[in-house]
């Protein structure tokens, strides 16, 4: 019988898990992972609050995070598209347009909307909620956004209308509508991270997997 081996290096550390920024549930995320290949185990979701997107990214705490739209802050790098995501306008469940199939922005206009939330870059607000729809209407943009749960209270209590997109049907309430909005281009979905950190390999391999997978 052969005798036990000594002095034998040790098996190398399995890298910490992509610690991936979201905001709200990680659904979407989840997807994206899933498509790139990589086991659930293998990423953990970091939650950020939309009126302070870029704080745990800055901190240190994530590695990169989950955004729509390039948010041209100097210190944000942006991936490649690693997924699209259509556009809806959310409701409550007794809204005029929760019964819809699909509606215009230009019947979306009809309702007060939501404004701009703390820190969030204001011309990616302009493209998440449009100022004016393409025949020129405006879109009066009065509520305030704080938080999923908040945005819901609101919804199911009134006429107001959030102009989003179709990945938050998997989060939201049964009473919460969500009905696509044919009107709006899908929204490229990256990766952001900071500009001139070199990320460990681990997550740059996740990066490109993302990637490549978004390509197929």
């Amino acid at each position: 019988m052969p005798s036990p081996r000594t002095g034998a290096a040790p098996s190398p550390a399995a890298p910490r898990p992509v610690r991936l920024g979201v905001h709200g549930p990680p659904r979407q995320a989840e997807r994206i992972a899933a498509a790139a290949g990589v086991p659930p185990s293998a990423v953990e979701y970091v939650p950020y609050e939309v009126a302070e997107p870029f704080a745990p990214l800055r901190a240190g705490l994530a590695d990169l995070m989950l955004l729509k739209y390039d948010p041209l802050e100097p210190d944000i790098a942006v991936s490649g598209p690693v997924a699209f995501d259509g556009r809806a306008v959310l409701v409550g469940a007794g809204h005029p347009l929760a019964g819809r199939g699909e509606v215009s922005i230009e019947e979306v206009a009809e309702y007060e909307a939501f404004r701009c939330p703390g820190s969030f870059p204001a011309h990616v607000w302009d493209l998440v909620v449009p100022p004016r729809t393409p025949r020129g209407r405006t879109i009066r943009r009065v509520h305030p956004m704080t938080t999923l749960d908040a945005l819901a209270e609101l919804l199911r209590g009134s006429l107001a209308v959030h102009v989003s997109f179709r990945s938050l049907e998997a989060v939201l309430p049964p009473d919460i509508a969500v009905v696509p909005v044919h009107d709006l281009p899908p929204s490229p979905v990256a990766f952001g991270l900071l500009r001139g950190v070199e990320p460990p390999g681990h997550v740059a391999r996740f990066v490109a997997a993302a990637e490549r997978a978004a390509q197929r």
